[in-house]
């Protein structure tokens, strides 16, 4: 049984199909299928009952689920030891980060760095999936929460201040009232968010209209004049068009936390990156 068919076999549990598979693993259709087949004549067992619904593990399959998940975990363990012990300032790196982290904190810090390592590819995956570090979805993150994992190591990079904006042309909200206005909120699915909580209780006679999980979108909104929307100032600084608001109480702001697996800690590219965001910290809060 091979690692390779294994790693096959876990993609058609989580996904349900192969095509879905097929994506995650960025392999063909075809492929992903007939690796299956020769999974199941090595064990001679079927794993997957094909039903209409997608691929359901069978009673052999959903037993070996937990031993292949651990065979997983000592792939990736070995493929991050060894990654983490390269020298060489080229290769590849994947950042991850909010959307709006992505757009409009890291492109001077990804400039700076790219003009200076030139051999190293940088890759940003932005998004509210959080990616893992541990199966090297991506070599270091920036979230607005502390990493919840022992493996990963981690530190408080900067905290971000938050404004109130609304269209540069409309009138002044009324703080404490906001009747005739209407609010721009962050989609709570995900979380609870303590500017949205700020924004609702500064303007309660203002209607919600509008939500969005994207600040970029949040802004742009608001800069078309739908009404009052909380950003981080780096966010509502760079979009023309809008105005903070001079209030009695500033939104509350968030940290942003870097993390990245301890395994990762010895690959320089890794390093060169880190030490490159903080010296841009560093300059800005100077």
């Amino acid at each position: 049984m091979e690692w390779s068919d294994v790693r096959i076999f876990l993609a058609i549990a989580r996904s349900g199909t192969l095509g879905g598979a097929a994506r995650a693993l960025h392999l063909s259709h075809p492929t992903v299928g007939r690796r299956l087949r020769a999974l199941e004549q090595a064990t001679g067992h079927t794993l997957f009952q094909r039903t209409a619904d997608g691929f359901i593990p069978t009673e052999e399959g959903n037993a070996i689920i937990a031993m292949a998940e651990q065979m997983e975990e000592g792939a990736l363990a070995l493929e991050r030891r060894l990654a983490g012990q390269e020298q060489d300032l080229q290769g590849s790196l994947r950042i991850s980060s909010a959307d709006w982290f992505g757009a409009y904190v890291l492109p001077p810090i990804i400039a700076d760095f790219a003009k200076a390592y030139p051999l190293v590819d940088v890759e940003i995956l932005t998004g509210t999936r959080l990616f893992s570090l541990a199966q090297r979805e991506a070599d270091i993150a920036f979230r607005i929460v502390p990493f919840n994992t022992p493996d990963v190591v981690q530190r408080r990079l900067i905290r971000l201040a938050y404004g109130a904006y609304v269209a540069a042309d409309s009138p002044e909200p009324a703080y404490g009232d906001g009747a005739g206005f209407r609010l721009i909120t962050h989609d709570t699915s995900t979380g609870q968010f303590p500017d949205i909580a700020w924004l609702e209780e500064s303007f309660p006679n203002a209607r919600p209209v509008l939500r969005s999980n994207n600040r970029n979108v949040q802004g742009r909104m608001c800069r078309s004049g739908i009404g009052i929307a909380v950003l981080p100032q780096v966010v509502g600084s760079q979009i023309a068009g809008l105005r903070r608001l001079t209030l009695p109480a500033e939104p509350p702001g968030r940290d942003i936390w870097m993390g990245y697996h301890r395994d990762m800690r010895r690959l320089h590219r890794l390093r060169a990156f880190i030490t490159t965001v903080t010296d841009h910290i560093a300059e800005a809060q100077s």
